[in-house]
């Protein structure tokens, strides 16, 4: 039998993506890469759990007590190793958690691009 703890950060995995399709993209962009989780860096492996998440590298963590340091290095490890692009974000939540409520965690130098952009496309002219 499988590791119920891999089986339920798989599926969370796969329900990131389609919440994503759905409230983000309308369409089909993003899918659980596969074989994430599996520890080596290489063809479809070691790098972001999703795919298809234009300029954001997920990584998903689905557990009761996350550190969330640790988590944002793996990411950043991965960026560096498959060398990426993208902003690291970790997104997670606990058991009994509505998947709506997950929490995000990225760096304040790279949540301040977003929200640089995100003021100036709704007419803030902040600089």
């Amino acid at each position: 039998m499988g590791n119920p703890q891999k089986a339920k950060g798989d599926k969370y995995e796969v329900d990131l993506s389609k919440y994503f399709n759905e409230f983000i993209y309308g369409e089909e962009q993003c899918q659980r890469a596969p074989l994430s989780g599996g520890g080596k860096i290489g063809l479809h492996a070691g790098g972001a759990d999703l795919l298809g998440t234009t300029g954001l590298f997920v990584e998903a963590k689905r557990v009761e007590r996350l550190n969330f340091r640790d988590a944002m290095a793996q990411a950043e490890r991965n960026i560096a190793q498959t060398r990426s692009p993208e902003y690291a974000v970790v997104i997670t939540r606990r058991n009994r958690e509505a998947l709506d409520d997950s929490v995000c965690m990225m760096r304040l130098k790279e949540f301040k691009e977003l929200y640089k952009a995100w003021l100036q496309v709704n007419g803030y002219n902040h600089t």
